[in-house]
């Protein structure tokens, strides 16, 4: 008997994409048959990258996974898993912290789109202290942030930063 493929979106801003990231879209490769990194347009953030540029690096660091794609999006993320077919919603958890965030989302989906679970992730121990935000702040003062992010994603932000790549 066939199953219906279980689709899974697993939205952010990506801005950029880091291990920690990749540490959560590896694991939820082993639990769904299918992951959509849903690259947000909408976001209360200024990010550093274009939507484009950030659709992009995340293309280039996922590409030799068969089972990940990688789509911008606008409006609700429900919405966008909706129309997917996604049964599931993918959030990654640092800290107790998040979890007040994360879970009044979870709840507001869930009341939007009853059919949408939405599945939290624990990071990875070496992961539980990076964000995003922290990641380009030390990398806009130059800082060595090599083994935090993928190394096409480092050299972008020394890039976009004006610092030589490699670091010299």
């Amino acid at each position: 008997m066939e199953h219906e493929p279980r689709i899974a979106v697993y939205p952010g801003t990506f801005d950029p994409m880091t291990n920690g990231h990749l540490s959560l879209i590896r694991r939820a490769c082993t639990l769904f048959d299918r992951i959509v990194v849903a690259v947000a347009n909408d976001t209360p953030k200024s990010p550093l990258f274009t939507i484009e540029e950030r659709v992009a690096m995340a293309r280039d660091v996922l590409s030799g996974h068969s089972n990940v794609e990688v789509q911008p999006f606008s409006g609700l993320t429900v919405d966008f898993a909706d129309r997917l077919g996604a049964s599931v919603i993918v959030r990654g958890l640092r800290a107790v912290s998040d979890f007040e965030y994360e879970f009044q989302l979870a709840l507001i989906n869930r009341k939007m789109k009853r059919h949408i679970q939405t599945v939290f992730l624990m990071t990875d121990y070496q992961w539980f202290y990076i964000s995003s935000t922290i990641v380009k702040s030390a990398a806009q003062i130059g800082g060595d942030i090599r083994g935090l992010v993928p190394d096409s994603i480092y050299a972008k932000l020394r890039e976009k930063f004006g610092y030589p790549y490699p670091l010299v």
